[in-house]
């Protein structure tokens, strides 16, 4: 019997990327799957990015994942990017297909899936908040604004990127968008169906921080959704589960946009419990 000690491999592009814990859940994955894959957290500097991207093909990789600050400029370095990804104008996975390097961006996959699979809510119809307009907010909405959202209003504190993720949305999705300037303590508007914190309030080690919105505005017909999964339980969270909403942490969301970034490298589906249960523990 031939014996092969050769790993295929996979991993992440960050600067910095020593305290991303995403290696946690696919190490977890490959070896409940009995797979001989690894998985390597790579600091990547904005000025490496181009020879780092061409070492994928040297080093004969099956994927990798961007994270910050890579995630707009490595499309100038691949071969084609996914529909989605084009229109969110960012990716945060690369898969190799025939030898190409296809950019796609499983972010917003992962946040739609934890909602509908997790909190048990289908966007379409549903009029929408989102909190912020960084690069999980780009996802978060064209993902939502594709999955049928009867509107979107994107509250932020810089206008110029609240109003330019606005109009990208109006480009390039059939959804309805609007921009409201983040200014002092903002309120729900009445009749909002779902609301999404997509900024970094509250990410640890800052877990006491909470977003300034008028939480006696979140009622108990909302679901309330964090994109930080760690803490899971953000204080945003727990001031809305007060008021009776439906909450969804951005744990589902991490493991679910892995799930769709393992499918691509690997063509298997992974244990999701398993990634989650590995997540889980390094969080504490």
């Amino acid at each position: 019997m031939e014996q092969n000690f050769r790993y295929e491999l996979v991993g992440a592009f960050g600067d910095p990327i020593d305290e991303n814990p995403t290696g946690v859940m696919f190490e977890a994955a490959f070896e409940a799957l009995g797979l001989k894959w690894r998985y390597l957290p790579i600091r990547v500097t904005a000025d490496g990015l181009r020879d780092a991207v061409a070492g994928l093909r040297a080093f004969h990789f099956k994927g990798i994942n961007c994270t910050i600050p890579h995630k707009v400029k490595v499309m100038d370095y691949l071969d084609s990017v996914a529909d989605d990804a084009a229109i969110i104008g960012a990716v945060n996975t690369v898969r190799v297909s025939g030898g190409k390097l296809i950019g796609e961006n499983t972010d917003g996959k992962g946040f739609l899936k934890s909602l509908k699979e997790d909190a048990n809510v289908d966007p379409s119809g549903k009029h929408v908040v989102v909190l912020g307009a960084g690069g999980a907010a780009r996802a978060i909405t064209v993902e939502l604004a594709l999955a049928g959202a009867a509107s979107i209003l994107v509250v932020n504190r810089t206008t110029e990127r609240g109003k330019q993720l606005v109009a990208r949305l109006k480009e390039k999705t059939p959804t309805s968008a609007e921009f409201q300037p983040w200014t002092g303590t903002f309120a729900i508007p009445a009749g909002t169906d779902i609301v999404v914190n997509s900024t970094s309030i509250g990410l640890y080690p800052n877990v006491n921080d909470k977003a300034d919105i008028d939480y006696d505005t979140i009622t108990a017909s909302m679901t309330v959704c964090d994109v930080i999964p760690n803490p899971p339980k953000t204080p945003f969270l727990a001031e809305s589960a007060k008021r009776g909403a439906t909450t969804l942490d951005g744990m589902g969301m991490l493991v679910n946009q892995g799930v769709v970034a393992f499918k691509h490298w690997t063509g298997q589906d992974p244990p999701a419990d398993a990634m989650h249960a590995a997540l889980a523990k390094v969080f504490g």
